[in-house]
């Protein structure tokens, strides 16, 4: 078993909340659906031409905050736009601003200090029974080649950056159980969740844990039909969740330091 690890960092994210076109509220962490959009563009895969090779019953995705994240609200100043006009009669358009401005709200991921830092998650990657070849497709592209299109945490003014790719082999990773509370590290998905532990002297860590429903899958249909959901629990900082599993985990030996973490299911 290997698993491929890579950190994608940038200034700004956002990753738009799926139950509305205009809504203006982004996840705090990439749904995997959009994980998968960055491994396609890495990969110079065309648009909705993935989506099989990359669900959830081939390849694994899990995701680790590393730096401290908050959100904010933003105006964005577009363009009110209400009708097209026909600029081949009058040189007169709404998109040349004779429409006027609209102030639209954008949530934006950041760090703690944005001046400073930067938006950092690390992602890990392994391939289910079927999902072998693409998985060392992925492996061979990320270790020894640059991204084919540029990446971006979300839109695709958001650029963004990998680092640290690191291919884990076998001997560096075991798969275990444990009935005792025990640190992890990356989000889980909350069926794996007995309990959730908080300890006394150790209550600043865990002012930032968040429950959402994020999009895992889109139907092979190429129209972006989300056909399975993922309810994962996680730190918007980098200290890892005290919990009780219901299941196995996988304890990694990495370069600077050990992790516990599980994949999105």
């Amino acid at each position: 078993m290997e698993i491929l690890s890579f950190k994608i960092s940038g200034k700004m994210a956002h990753f738009r909340k799926y139950f509305a076109n205009n809504t203006a509220f982004s996840f705090s962490i990439p749904p995997r659906t959009t994980l998968m959009g960055i491994v396609a563009a890495a990969m110079g895969w065309s648009k909705d031409s993935y989506y099989e090779k990359l669900s959830s019953e081939n390849i694994q995705f899990g995701i680790r905050v590393v730096s401290p994240l908050k959100k904010s609200f933003h105006r964005l100043n577009f363009l009110s736009i209400k009708s097209t006009g026909d600029m081949a009669k009058k040189w007169s358009s709404d998109f040349r601003g004779e429409g006027g401005r609209i102030q639209t709200p954008f949530e934006i991921v950041s760090a703690w200090d944005i001046a400073k830092d930067n938006v950092v998650y690390q992602v890990f990657l392994k391939a289910n029974k079927g999902g072998e070849d693409t998985f060392n497709s992925i492996k061979n592209q990320f270790l020894e080649k640059e991204p084919v299109y540029n990446i971006s945490l979300g839109t695709a003014n958001f650029s963004a950056q990998l680092s640290d790719i690191d291919l884990i082999k076998n001997d560096k990773v075991e798969k275990k159980e444990s009935s005792d509370y025990i640190l992890m590290d990356s989000a889980l998905p909350v069926d794996n969740v007995e309990d959730l532990k908080f300890e006394k002297e150790e209550y600043t860590n865990y002012n930032f844990v968040e429950e959402d429903m994020l999009p895992s899958d889109f139907k092979a249909n190429g129209n972006r039909e989300v056909r399975k959901m993922n309810k994962l629990l996680f730190s918007t900082t980098e200290n890892p969740l005290r919990v009780k599993l219901k299941n196995s985990y996988y304890h990694i030996l990495g370069r600077s330091q050990n992790l516990n973490i599980q994949f999105m299911e």
